[in-house]
């Protein structure tokens, strides 16, 4: 049975993700990563409906196999990730899809140390899931649940204090998706000064990312042209990821963001081994910036976890992708939307640089990403897709690059191109996308 993906498991809750498979899990999760004794874990949701039930029946598989469960209500994925560890917690989970529709959910674990699983644990769990054995204790041996009300102030708390900059002055717009992060985000940045206007702050279990967030960012950039910000930061559903805005409504991704960081912290003598970590979906310009600073650049497939897994190899302390995560390793185990926004907002500061200022430090080329809703198994075997990735390599050469690849979330095969021109990278990207659909679809 597979049941993980590049990040935990996601499809339509009560279809693909039921609440027997959430028990199911519940009780594989204290066979695989219980510690000694009764272990505890952690579990945050994002404001789906389906929230409720999935967070429910996990908590119950993982009481009934003799764990205690710690509930922490609705936070950011990273939330989970830090509390796991600040708790003493034998693992945590997350109940979320982040940027998926408000239909699908999703589960994704974190070990007692913050760390996303390994692939050989996730195997493992799919093996008991499908067994469904395992230790069924009676009386007091039953595990208890709990809930708790200070977690997300632990948080912030934990956020707020490294900001080491006040935003007094900055007039800020923030997207919270109608997701985890709606009443953490807004907060967190009051706290350290600025004057906020909220968004996608109003949750009612079914708007989560819809026209709203990380997701959508005209929502972000005309509400801060509007009321003539400084500038925004748009969330995605869990809030593991963070994009911006300047003040003229510009959207600063995720490259420019660790772009700017790199170079500071390079400046500051905080960059260890002069290296930053990034993913193969990178722009061209990133590399390109880092080249003149004389910064390595490392890449790994998509996925934070696996920047992370390389950070971790390398002992680098930044790393990140274009979608907006990015990973502070001195303060977050996974990509945190929060941190970043407190880390690039102050960095603003810090320099009196304005937000396009920052993202100026390095020149995004055009790159042009369709996403062709195809089952993406046959893809290796498809010569008339590799036909057209060649042709447009070719026609290419140095001045632009192309990537094709399957989901690791959804039945899609992704397909960005990548060139000097935007009119350029569309003409490359919607032929490889028509391969992809004629031989695959």
């Amino acid at each position: 049975m597979a049941l993980f993906g590049t990040d935990g498991i996601r499809g339509v809750a009560n279809r693909d993700l039921t609440a027997d498979l959430a028990l199911r899990l519940g009780r594989a999760a204290f066979a695989v990563l219980g510690g000694a004794g009764r272990p505890r874990l952690v579990i945050g949701r994002d404001t789906r409906a389906s929230g409720e039930m999935l967070e429910a029946a996990l908590g119950a598989g993982f009481c009934s196999a003799g764990g205690d469960v710690v509930r922490v209500g609705v936070v950011p994925t990273p939330a989970v990730a830090f509390l796991a560890a600040d708790m003493d917690a034998d693992a945590g989970v997350v109940i979320s899809a982040s940027h998926n529709p408000p239909e699908h959910n999703g589960i994704k674990f974190f070990s007692g140390t913050g760390m996303k699983l390994p692939d050989a644990v996730e195997a493992e769990m799919e093996r008991l899931v499908s067994a469904d054995d395992g230790p069924r204790p009676e009386g007091p041996a039953i595990g208890r649940i709990e809930d708790t009300l200070q977690a997300a102030e632990r948080y912030l708390a934990h956020l707020a204090d490294p900001a080491g900059q006040t935003l007094a002055g900055m007039k800020l717009v923030v997207d919270c998706a109608n997701g985890a992060a709606f009443r953490l985000a807004p907060e967190l940045l009051r706290r350290l000064g600025a004057d906020v206007y909220a968004i996608g702050d109003q949750p009612d279990g079914a708007n989560i990312n819809v026209s709203c967030g990380a997701m959508h960012m005209s929502s972000l950039t005309g509400a801060v042209r509007r009321l003539e910000a400084d500038g925004g930061v748009a969330h995605d559903g869990d809030a593991d990821r963070a994009l911006f805005s300047d003040a003229e409504g510009n959207v600063v991704d995720g490259d420019q963001v660790l772009a700017a960081s790199a170079l500071a912290m390079a400046k500051e003598g905080t960059l260890a081994g002069n290296l930053v970590v990034t993913t193969v979906m990178a722009n061209l310009g990133f590399h390109r910036a880092m080249d003149v600073a004389g910064i390595e650049v490392a890449r790994t497939k998509v996925g934070d976890r696996y920047v992370l897994e390389e950070m971790e190899r390398r002992g680098a302390m930044l790393g990140g992708e274009q979608s907006g995560h990015v990973i502070f390793r001195d303060r977050a185990t996974t990509g945190d939307g929060l941190l970043t926004a407190v880390r690039f907002f102050s960095l603003a500061a810090s320099q009196g640089a304005s937000v396009a200022e920052l993202a100026a430090c390095m020149e995004r080329l055009p790159q042009v990403l369709l996403n062709v809703e195809v089952d993406p198994g046959g893809l290796d075997e498809a010569e008339p897709v590799h036909e057209a990735i060649g042709a447009a390599e070719t026609a290419l050469e140095a001045r632009g690059r192309v990537l094709v690849r399957p989901s690791g979330t959804e039945a899609l095969v992704r397909v960005m191109v990548e060139a000097e021109t935007e009119d350029e990278a569309a003409k490359h990207a919607e032929a490889i996308a028509d391969a992809v659909r004629a031989t695959l679809g």
